[in-house]
């Protein structure tokens, strides 16, 4: 599948017209920014950039590209997308940043054919990435230091489950269950078994949980995680220390109430002799119920559904738009969707404590006198149709981490509430 055709019909149609009247060759400005960030979050983490960049790279219209749009674009148009690739430049937050209203996470520059045609691309990865990573940074934060593993793969779409793998270890998670993201981006892949294990050893007397769990540390050692509840959770902890040793690696919990049960299964490993066996929960946990277990001996959590769906906010409200036509500034004055016109830059302010309390939106190159000693935000990514290094998943997972340790206490607040700092923007 080319990326080429990631995109929305009207791309091209636009396109057609502009190269029709001689328009398509004026220099543009878009950015791509969330107007406001979905309801109740406080904060957003920028993700999906270097996916973005590795789909830049590769967005040509090859043969067959051609072909299937053929019955809709004119031959002008034909001939500029067999000849097509960005030569223009982008700027934008690095991947990890976190992000506010109006923050200009990305900013496109070059002619308006080459730029309208990167819309529906760069929406579609930013505001699944960052929707996903805003998701997970919340469950970091609940998490308080205890391990992650993200294991959402069967609860959304196959290519989705990985870009999700990838968001989610920038925000902070420890690893994935899906082996994609290992091969692709270097997630590592955490996983053991499944109910369906444990159950396969059935005889004509019934489920022999002890034969199912010697075979796995046979097979996978004495460090692995046994899941402990298909039958009776009591049950599973003994026959689990039984098959392993005190030193098993850890249990897993997937089911009831776990709070209750991961004190229960505490007590009795200590009892065993197993006091440095881990406790692994999981089971339709989000970042309440994570916050809730807090208390609780549980040594890290297996996230799913919630996160790969965004835990209730499944987009991050991005948009693309066009601020700037041969350096004049253009804006939207739809109802409740303006925009604000001219090409733009951004510092963020703090105390010197290094708590942040203020994003300033300007005129790129016109930053204001108040603004001196704050950090500026956006980088280089892509200059004349080249890509720039944009630092890898090693460095945006370090940026989150510094992002989520700047902001404002009552930021990490999990409760519904106003953004963690103010959004200023200076008119041109």
């Amino acid at each position: 599948m080319t990326p080429a055709l990631l995109t929305d019909k009207y791309e091209l149609t636009m396109l057609s017209a502009a190269l029709r009247d001689g328009t398509a060759e004026r220099r543009a400005s878009f950015e791509l920014f969330a107007r406001r960030l979905p309801a109740g979050r406080r904060y957003g983490v920028v993700a999906g950039t270097g996916r973005f960049l590795d789909a830049l790279a590769q967005f040509r219209f090859d043969d067959a590209a051609l072909e299937s749009v053929a019955a809709f674009c004119d031959d002008t148009t034909l001939e500029y997308l067999r000849d097509f690739s960005f030569g223009g430049d982008v700027d934008g937050y690095a991947e990890g940043e976190l992000y506010f209203p109006d923050s200009p996470v990305l900013s496109v520059h070059g002619t308006f054919a080459e730029c309208v045609l990167l819309e529906t691309l760069s929406l579609s990865i930013f505001n699944h990435d960052s929707a996903i990573a805003s998701a997970a940074a919340r469950m970091v934060s609940a998490a308080a230091g205890r391990r992650l593993i993200e294991m959402g793969s069967r609860r959304t779409h196959e290519r989705a489950a990985v870009a999700a793998a990838r968001a989610a270890y920038i925000a902070g998670f420890d690893g994935s269950s899906n082996l994609e993201a290992d091969r692709s981006y270097g997630v590592p892949a955490l996983g053991t078994s499944a109910h369906a294990f444990t159950m396969l050893y059935t005889g004509p007397d019934g489920p022999d949980e002890p034969a199912a769990f010697r075979a796995q540390v046979a097979a996978l050692g004495v460090g692995t995680t046994l899941l402990v509840d298909t039958y009776d959770v009591t049950a599973g902890v003994a026959n689990a220390v039984a098959a392993a040793g005190p030193d098993l690696g850890a249990v897993r919990i997937d089911s009831g109430d776990l709070g209750v049960l991961a004190g229960q299964v505490r007590r009795q490993l200590d009892e065993l002799g197993a006091t440095g066996t881990r406790i692994v929960v999981s089971g339709d946990l989000d970042e309440f119920a994570i916050a809730a277990l807090r208390a609780e001996p549980v040594d890290s959590y297996g996230v799913g559904t919630s996160l790969v769906t965004g835990s209730g906010a499944p987009t991050a409200n991005m948009v693309y738009k066009l601020v700037e036509v041969d350096g004049r500034p253009v804006s939207k004055r739809s109802s409740h969707k303006q925009s604000h016109g001219g090409a733009k830059q951004a510092v963020r302010l703090a105390k010197p404590s290094g708590t942040i309390t203020e994003e300033v939106v300007f005129s790129a190159g016109r930053p204001p006198a108040d603004a001196d000693g704050g950090r500026a935000l956006s980088v280089p990514l892509v200059r004349a149709g080249r890509r720039v290094d944009d630092g890898g998943l090693a460095a945006a997972r370090a940026l989150v981490s510094t992002g989520l340790t700047s902001l404002p206490w009552e930021g990490l607040k999990l409760s519904r509430g106003e953004p963690a700092i103010p959004t200023r923007l200076v008119a041109p």
